[in-house]
């Protein structure tokens, strides 16, 4: 019984200091919930629970009903009541740098503070350029800038930006949880400020096909035998829900616009000169062609047609024999171009044309053929060769 009662006595004096330990203070909490914000960030995002947890965390303390932030995070104990915006700005801001486009449009609509953080060009330049560089290039950025400079007068333009990211705003993006925050006269208060001009708003009108941009289609009109290993210029619009592009190329002569649907981004890409599509591009690199490299050139059907890019090689006289040793036609004034994809004894498979003061070259029986470019990126090669077609052609 001693032996027992000595055990108790000292296990007691053992526990004693623990009991009346002092809670960690406010600095200390703040400093482990922020370690746990930096380890768990991505985890988070993959799930979507972070957004959602922070529009929660805003919601409540804008009731009063305040919930503190430790209690989100393992139950860390804190003595403050504290908001999303108490983070860390720097810790904030790899948060938002982390958010998709529908969730940074959602996170516009918390509070004032906030938004003037989501709508940031820093934030969407870069999923401009994550999503849309392939197929954005200078001259739809031109375009653009046209777009937004045509617009009403200021007054007039004050009321139509609020209807119109209104608009944008309440696309039906992939996400059942998103919405736009409204008043009771269904307009929007907290974006009226977005400029018009600002990098999420040419997003947004990219994303809702609102804005037509210039692009080139690869073997347009869905691959049509006349038309393979070629790409044309033509006015794009997206499709959000089928994720594809619906293109308008301009008339040919005395034919009418021609439109196609469901074009996949694997057939769309940027622009690679400013050219427009009836104008001759000025050939820079006509002293530079040696056998074997790969190039694009303008050809159209007649004086009325616009120009497309098809894609052939640079070949070997007549003369020589294709050794390499003894190959002189680099050295010639007349560059052979071969054209691959269709048969040796088809009048397409190849053409001449000379180095000196080119120009556009033909006639109405087989076409004109205008500028050239060397296409120096493997890249560039490897999406022709891909789009190559399953049949030799006639």
């Amino acid at each position: 019984m001693l032996l027992y009662f000595i055990t108790c006595i000292s296990f007691f004096l053992f526990l004693k200091p623990l009991l009346f330990l002092k809670p960690l203070l406010s600095w200390a909490c703040e400093l482990r919930l922020i370690s746990l914000s930096l380890k768990s960030i991505s985890d988070l995002f993959r799930n979507h629970f972070l957004l959602d947890f922070l529009c929660e965390i805003h919601a409540t303390t804008s009731l009063g009903k305040k919930t503190t932030l430790a209690s989100k995070a393992e139950n860390v104990e804190d003595t403050q009541n504290m908001s999303v915006l108490d983070l860390p700005e720097l810790v904030l801001e790899c948060i938002l740098e982390r958010l998709p486009p529908a969730s940074l449009c959602q996170m516009a609509g918390v509070c004032r503070s906030m938004r003037e953080r989501c709508v940031s060009d820093h934030l969407w330049e870069r999923h401009m350029k994550q999503k849309w560089g392939g197929v954005i290039g200078p001259v739809a950025f031109r375009e653009w800038k046209w777009y937004v400079a045509s617009k009403t007068s200021v007054a007039s333009a004050r009321l139509g930006k609020q209807r119109s990211f209104m608009r944008l705003v309440s696309l039906p993006w992939p996400f059942s949880w998103m919405r736009v925050k409204m008043d009771t006269n269904n307009s929007i208060k907290q974006y009226s400020s977005l400029p018009a001009d600002s990098a999420m708003a040419w997003y947004l009108a990219l994303e809702s096909g609102n804005f037509r941009f210039p692009a080139q289609v690869y073997n347009r009109e869905n691959g049509l035998v006349g038309f393979m290993l070629s790409c044309y210029d033509a006015e794009l619009s997206y499709d959000l829900h089928s994720d594809t592009f619906q293109a308008r190329y301009p008339p040919h002569g005395r034919r009418a616009v021609s439109i196609e649907h469901a074009i996949p981004w694997e057939r769309l890409r940027a622009p690679p000169v400013d050219t427009p599509p009836h104008d001759l591009h000025i050939s820079d690199c006509l002293n530079d062609l040696h056998p074997g490299d790969h190039i694009e050139i303008q050809w159209r059907r007649n004086k009325e047609f616009p120009y497309g890019w098809w894609y052939g090689v640079v070949g070997h006289l007549e003369s020589c024999d294709g050794n390499e040793n003894y190959c002189r036609c680099q050295s010639s004034d007349t560059v052979v171009l071969e054209f691959n994809q269709y048969t040796p004894d088809s009048r397409w498979r190849r053409t001449t044309i000379s180095k000196k003061d080119h120009r556009e070259e033909g006639n109405e029986a087989d076409g004109f053929y205008g500028g050239i470019r060397k296409i120096k990126n493997a890249n560039e090669i490897s999406i022709w060769k891909n789009l190559w077609p399953s049949e030799v052609l006639d």
